[in-house]
């Protein structure tokens, strides 16, 4: 099971993309995308604001404090896949009520971007990318618009609540609409990979939104109430940080992992520079498989670190069985057959995510109908990363130069597959195999594959 810490964690993974995106400038479609979305949000806030901007000091003075005080909010960034949340909704309810609600949008907007201004003079993030900050307030105007046709500042205090609830809904619906079409036209995020983050992110607010309310009961008493919730900002701040932290640590082990995977292949290679050669072969073709069966991101790593190290264990067996010129008795079939477990136990004494990739290296040489070794596993009991694998590595060896044979055609190595289709390999992964080989070849008319669920 993945733990928040995975270094395979889609969200981490998300994250790590969004941590290099956000020192670059904006190009191409994610460019326009952020600012046709922070031109249509400046529109419907200048539409919305219209005749509705403060007539007096004191609220000029409020929304001020307001603008201040989201600055401050916007500054504390909880890390949420492509993106981030902000603890704002504490802040933005407390400002429908207190100020005229077609001008929240913008005084929101105001203080995102002003929030973001230490970063962009840090050069932590890139300046052109304030039209995001812009377009994140875009997130405040479906409840603008409920308090503007709702919201009366002569109803009961359940009836605040029931406006309140309508709007903090409508935020949710919208911004969930919008983020998705933002990310996706953007930097092409699959909206399906957004859910989970997006959940994360309605539950941080849906936390936050009664605290809000309750400020914004107490500031209609007290105007200085309407401030009561920034100690509350400075305790999910540290709590930001400390996510912050995880998810820090999480990247830098998963470069650790990536890096010695990479060291062990470097050693197969020296040790034997067919099999180097061959798993990066294998590498290739298995991503290009895996991706087209549809396998979520945490398989698709696991894909690439098992095809790299899939024969890390042939470093154990003699060379003179390794590189012999011919066929290999029984007994050094034997020996030879051991690589499986011999990789497994070599990863394992790294621990971590590499013990787990040695577990499915174990099952690289099991056959779909159960004659396979080490275990004789059979069919969905062996590992769906392993299979892909093993159809790979098969396909590599037929085409490549070995020892004791050449190199068999393209036409007969893909005649070979479709023979043992659902007996040595499954034939799902075998259907995958043919449409990539047939990609690769430029051929229009590959055998479908049936998507299948990771």
């Amino acid at each position: 099971m993945s733990s928040s810490t995975d270094p395979l964690d889609l969200e981490t993974e998300l994250v790590a993309a969004s941590r290099e995106r956000v020192v670059a400038p904006l190009q191409g479609r994610e460019l326009w995308t952020h600012a046709i979305t922070a031109l249509l949000f400046s529109v419907a806030a200048a539409l919305l604001a219209a005749g509705q901007l403060p007539p007096m000091t004191g609220a000029w003075l409020l929304a001020g404090l307001f603008a201040a005080a989201l600055a401050l909010a916007s500054r504390i960034e909880l890390e949420v896949g492509s993106g981030f949340a902000t603890p704002v909704e504490v802040l933005l309810i407390p400002a429908l009520f207190a100020l005229p609600a077609g001008c929240v949008p913008l005084v929101v907007a105001v203080g995102l971007v002003a929030g973001q201004a230490p970063s962009f003079l840090r050069r932590a993030i890139h300046p052109d990318r304030a039209i995001i900050a812009v377009g994140n307030a875009s997130s405040s105007i479906a409840p603008a618009v409920v308090f503007v046709l709702l919201f009366d500042t002569n109803a009961s205090p359940r009836q605040w609540a029931a406006v309140t609830a309508i709007a903090v809904i409508a935020q949710f619906v919208a911004d969930g609409v919008i983020s998705a079409l933002r990310e996706r036209l953007a930097v092409g995020v699959d909206p399906r990979a957004l859910v989970e983050p997006f959940f994360w992110i309605v539950v941080t607010d849906a936390c936050l939104a009664p605290v809000g309310f309750a400020v914004a009961l107490a500031g209609q008493q007290w105007a200085p109430a309407y401030m009561l919730s920034l100690p509350l900002l400075l305790l999910i701040r540290r709590f930001a940080q400390e996510r912050s932290g995880r998810l820090t640590h999480a990247l830098e082990l998963s470069a650790a992992y990536r890096g010695t995977a990479l060291l062990l292949g470097d050693v197969v290679e020296a040790d034997d520079h067919y099999t180097g050669a061959h798993s990066r072969d294998v590498v290739e073709l298995a991503i290009a498989v895996a991706d087209h069966l549809g396998v979520d991101a945490r398989s698709r790593h696991l894909v690439e670190m098992t095809a790299l190290l899939h024969d890390v264990g042939k470093i154990r067996i003699p060379d003179s069985i390794i590189t012999k010129p011919g066929p290999l008795t029984p007994a050094e079939r034997e020996i030879i057959n051991t690589h499986t477990i011999e990789g497994e136990r070599l990863l394992s004494q790294v621990g971590g995510l590499l013990a787990e990739v040695g577990t499915i290296v174990r099952s690289c040489h099991e056959r779909y109908d159960g004659h396979g070794y080490p275990d004789g596993l059979a069919g969905e009991r062996i590992p769906l990363v392993a299979r892909i694998v093993c159809c790979c590595d098969a396909y590599s060896a037929m085409t490549t130069d070995r020892p004791y044979r050449t190199a068999m055609p393209p036409a007969e190595a893909h005649a070979e597959l479709v023979r043992n289709r659902g007996t040595q390999f499954d034939p799902d992964v075998v259907g995958a195999m043919l449409a990539v080989i047939a990609e690769l070849r430029g051929v229009d008319h590959a055998p479908a594959a049936r998507p299948r669920a990771a």
